[in-house]
């Protein structure tokens, strides 16, 4: 068994590891992407069907994460020439053009240095991880699928909706939240100010736990 000393796994709310990476669309740094949000995920290798429709179903979801300023960036520990093979199959196949680059990864240096590979699901692969970097380059989210299973696009979408929305308003969302929906108060933290909580016009079920709307 290798050591897992090897295998590093990045933390939330920390900064993001730096790369320098060749892409489909070019080099690329983390750097680059100073000012907007970045979804980086991984898929196990180019020419497989679940990944296919992951690809897919970024690719449609482009324009509502450009909307959100947020950016897509692909990897694989597959060489950029089967990237540009695949994307272009893709294309030809499924009538569907790859927006977003795609990284080179064959010496695994990004893949290790985000935890994406899993020795317990393979060494020489990346397992389905998807990575959340806010506009400063800190880690805000992580989200690991089994190699068997493909991804919500739409849960990335109202993730990404949710971390904005605690963002800007200093609140937390519910299970499932969705733009529209009511936000979680911040709960009081002194005695005096939980006996303040039920006077202060929320939708306050306890002291603890009061939701209104943005």
């Amino acid at each position: 068994m290798e050591n897992a000393a090897q295998f590093s796994f990045p933390r939330l709310n920390e900064p993001a590891p730096a790369f320098n990476v060749r892409t489909t669309h070019g080099e690329r740094s983390l750097a680059d992407y100073r000012g907007k949000w970045l979804i980086l995920f991984s898929h196990p290798a180019d020419f497989t069907p679940v990944c296919t429709t992951e690809f897919i179903g970024f690719a449609n979801a482009a324009p509502k994460f450009a909307e959100m300023n947020c950016e897509l960036l692909g990897l694989s520990i597959d060489s950029l020439f089967s990237h540009l093979a695949w994307t272009r199959n893709i294309k030809e196949k499924f009538g569907v053009d790859i927006p977003f680059p795609i990284i080179e990864d064959i010496k695994m240096d990004v893949a290790r240095a985000y935890g994406m590979v899993h020795p317990g699901a393979a060494d020489t692969q990346a397992v389905r991880a998807t990575f959340f970097i806010d506009p400063n380059g800190v880690l805000r989210a992580m989200v690991y699928y089994p190699m068997s299973n493909g991804r919500s696009i739409d849960e990335f979408v109202r993730l990404l909706q949710a971390l904005q929305a605690s963002d800007e308003h200093g609140v937390a969302t519910p299970e499932n939240w969705c733009p529209g929906k009511d936000v979680i108060v911040s709960p009081p933290k002194t005695t005096e100010a939980a006996d303040k909580r039920a006077t202060e016009g929320y939708n306050t079920v306890d002291w603890y736990f009061s939701t209104r709307s943005l």
